[in-house]
């Protein structure tokens, strides 16, 4: 089982680290995220280390199988790290920090596409998102929320429910954009950039 951490060029001394969790479905991680992650490290340039991990089963994304690797890679990471997650893959991300938080201050948590698993959004077996979720997430961490307004996946809808649940989350709603969000990460990658900067966007 492969969940090795992919780079686009060796890591250098000093570099931010970024986490980016795929979402779920046979081929995603080669096929349909990886476009996302160029966009991404397009977006962040020189200075950034995009970790991009292969998720175990893709195409069944058991919480357990799941959470325990996204817990390993957070144990890889260092003091000011950012951890995005997409789709799923970021349901499964926020759902693990409530339960493993880092031992360091992670500098934001970025969730893209993701589906509110709980009450007025996905059904789940293994993984019911609180109604109070933001507090039990890192404290002083902030929480950005990205979603198209053509998802049909997860509609737009859930990034509602996340902001309902996480006080201390900002929704950026993209017009036009579907739950790949065209492959266009640029608006996540200059959030990224303002908070390395120190002036968070709002």
């Amino acid at each position: 089982m492969d969940t090795s951490s992919e780079r686009s060029a060796p890591a250098r001394s000093g570099d931010r680290q970024v986490l980016f969790v795929q979402g779920a479905g046979a081929g995603t991680h080669d096929e349909w995220d990886h476009a996302l992650v160029d966009s991404l490290r397009r977006g962040l340039g020189p200075g950034y280390e995009v970790r991009y991990p292969r998720m175990p089963q893709e195409d069944d994304p058991s919480y357990a199988r799941w959470s325990a690797a996204i817990r390993d890679e957070l144990d890889a990471l260092d003091e000011g790290a950012l951890v995005v997650g997409h789709s799923i893959g970021a349901t499964i991300l926020v759902q693990a920090l409530t339960e493993h938080p880092p031992p360091y201050r992670l500098a934001a948590i970025v969730l893209i596409a993701a589906p509110f698993v709980g009450p007025g959004g996905w059904p789940g077996e293994d993984l019911q998102l609180a109604a109070d979720l933001g507090a039990h997430l890192p404290a002083g961490v902030p929480v950005h929320v990205f979603h198209g307004t053509l998802d049909e996946t997860a509609p737009p809808s859930h990034a509602r429910l996340y902001a309902d649940a996480i006080a201390q989350a900002r929704v950026h709603l993209l017009t036009g954009m579907d739950h790949q969000l065209g492959s266009d990460l640029r608006d996540v990658a200059r959030t990224i950039l303002e908070i390395a900067r120190g002036r968070p966007r709002g």
